[in-house]
């Protein structure tokens, strides 16, 4: 019989460090996939520009009709299909995402958390098109993830990592804790 394939499923509110731990996670020889580009890759495919608003609007609506879970289930297939036998997922947002991973692999959580003046400062230097500009639609943004299920993905989690340091830091603290699982 074969092994399961591991997942390590990284969660955490908007600005509070996945894409940096997952970038570590490159480095570590993991295979890397991110929730957010499924929802990038429909907004697109929607013909709508990736504003913060069009890209909330699609992933509640590909939640709505598609169910709770749709957006891991949708990344599944590219689970498969990549080659390592340790791939990391960015951005889990519920406890339906985790148990549709869960189905198929073996999975870790790992949350990462920060405080909201830390991520807001963070998001607003990163300044991608969806991030958010405004203490107020950041508030609003945050509220949209806890709504989704993030907050109880965050509390159960099976690594909690507080990133309120530097990139450095945090990408030398998930790897200490993940060196084991080098590929």
């Amino acid at each position: 019989m074969q092994q399961k394939k591991k997942v390590i499923a990284i969660s955490g509110m908007p600005g509070a460090g996945k894409g940096v731990a997952a970038e570590a996670a490159k480095q570590l020889g993991f295979g890397v996939l991110v929730l957010g580009d499924v929802i990038r890759e429909e907004t697109e495919r929607r013909g709508l520009e990736p504003t913060l608003k069009n890209m909330g609007d699609v992933m509640l609506d590909v939640r709505t009709k598609e169910g709770p879970a749709a957006v891991a289930r949708r990344l599944l297939p590219k689970v498969d299909a990549n080659e390592a036998t340790v791939v990391v997922i960015e951005g889990i947002r519920s406890q339906d995402e985790l148990t549709e991973l869960k189905s198929k692999f073996d999975v870790l959580t790992v949350a990462i958390h920060a405080s909201p003046r830390t991520r807001f400062q963070r998001l607003l230097s990163r300044n991608r098109s969806d991030d958010p500009k405004t203490w107020d639609t950041f508030c609003e943004r945050d509220l949209r993830e806890l709504n989704v299920g993030l907050g109880q993905v965050i509390a159960l989690a099976d690594i909690l990592l507080v990133n309120e340091g530097t990139i450095s830091e945090l990408q030398s603290t998930f790897k200490n804790k993940l060196g084991t699982l080098r590929t």
